[in-house]
């Protein structure tokens, strides 16, 4: 009896620890990446060309952890008639939720940032209704009206707001959606199901080529007419490593917990994130509006949680593929995310 109590607390000891290092590793990443964009730290004023770094980075080690070292698989399964018809318009959404997020925190507060977010469910709902993904009903028309209230309470307590920055973190936004469709349509119309370390090892490389050509014309030569290729090595690769870190987390997160728990961490992780923000940044001023505003719209998201549960658990699909799809990369700042 006692051994087996010991290994129940060790078991929950190692549930927690997953838990915080995923949360810590989200949340510092964005703190991260807002760090080395901001004019007033770093200053490298090129998200575009960070959320590529990080793509190739991911890819070169997910080949390195999948075929080389060999301490992770990679599902099979893959045809060249999926990749071209799924997974390229999956990365390419992943490449422009990345891009365009990347450069709303240029404009924005990262607090106001995840305020914004937050409608997430919204768009995805919209998009899933359009695709046939998704039913209309009472409960989830009230659901995404209260999600949708609570986001434009938070924005009209935002005291300096840039129209510009809401703009990218919008398209970010619809960007995300798009590839979460296409992920669910990957998993149940292709009937592909894949863990988190397959899912970066195949979209990696072609969000990589999706960045790599705008690239070339948008940020290649302002970069090369600044001289910005010092950038210090050493905060590249930590920025790169602290990436791929957190994807190996979801990773580990996603085989010891329930659905529940791993939902219930991203609410709290993104309450972290707002409030850590207003002390790390001189650019988030959060006020009672803010506050309350997204207090509304969290309560929406986790109603809205609630009833995916619920429905997943009805029809007894697997968890763990469809809560890889939406964490990985469901951030733009948190994943190579």
């Amino acid at each position: 009896m006692a051994d087996r109590l010991g290994t129940f607390r060790r078991q929950e000891f190692i549930t927690y620890a997953y838990l915080l290092l995923y949360i810590t590793l989200s949340s510092g990443q964005i703190f991260f990446n807002k760090w080395v964009l901001s004019s007033k730290e770093i200053n490298f004023p090129y998200p575009l060309g960070l959320t590529l770094l990080h793509m190739v980075f991911s890819s070169f080690l997910c080949f390195i952890v999948t075929k080389v070292i060999k301490i992770m698989k990679v599902e099979e399964g893959m045809t060249a008639e999926v990749y071209v018809t799924s997974v390229v318009p999956i990365g390419a959404m992943f490449a422009m939720t990345l891009w365009l997020g990347n450069t709303a925190y240029m404009y924005i507060s990262v607090a106001f940032a995840q305020m914004l977010k937050a409608i997430m469910p919204v768009a995805v709902f919209i998009l899933g209704v359009a695709a046939g993904l998704e039913i209309m009903s009472c409960r989830m028309l009230f659901i995404m009206s209260v999600i949708s209230f609570g986001v434009l309470v938070a924005s009209y307590g935002e005291i300096d707001i840039n129209w510009i920055g809401v703009v990218y973190q919008m398209g970010g936004v619809v960007g995300e959606a798009l590839r979460l469709i296409f992920m669910e349509i990957l998993v149940k119309r292709k009937g592909l199901k894949l863990n988190p370390i397959s899912i970066m090892y195949y979209v990696s490389p072609c969000s990589a080529l999706c960045l790599f050509i705008p690239w070339i014309f948008l940020e290649k030569p302002k970069m090369e007419a600044h001289g910005s290729w010092n950038f210090p090595t050493l905060v590249l690769t930590l920025n790169c490593l602290c990436t791929f870190a957190l994807n190996l987390s979801v990773f580990l997160v996603i085989t010891h917990t329930s659905a529940l728990t791993i939902r219930v961490a991203g609410v709290v992780k993104d309450w972290v994130v707002v409030l850590l923000s207003a002390l790390l940044f001189a650019d988030t001023k959060l006020t009672i509006i803010n506050l309350f505003g997204y207090g509304i719209a969290i309560a929406g998201v986790a109603a809205y949680n609630n009833h995916k549960l619920k429905r997943e658990a009805s029809r007894g699909s697997s968890n763990d593929t469809e809560l890889a799809q939406s964490i990985l990369g469901a951030t733009p700042l948190e994943t190579s995310k």
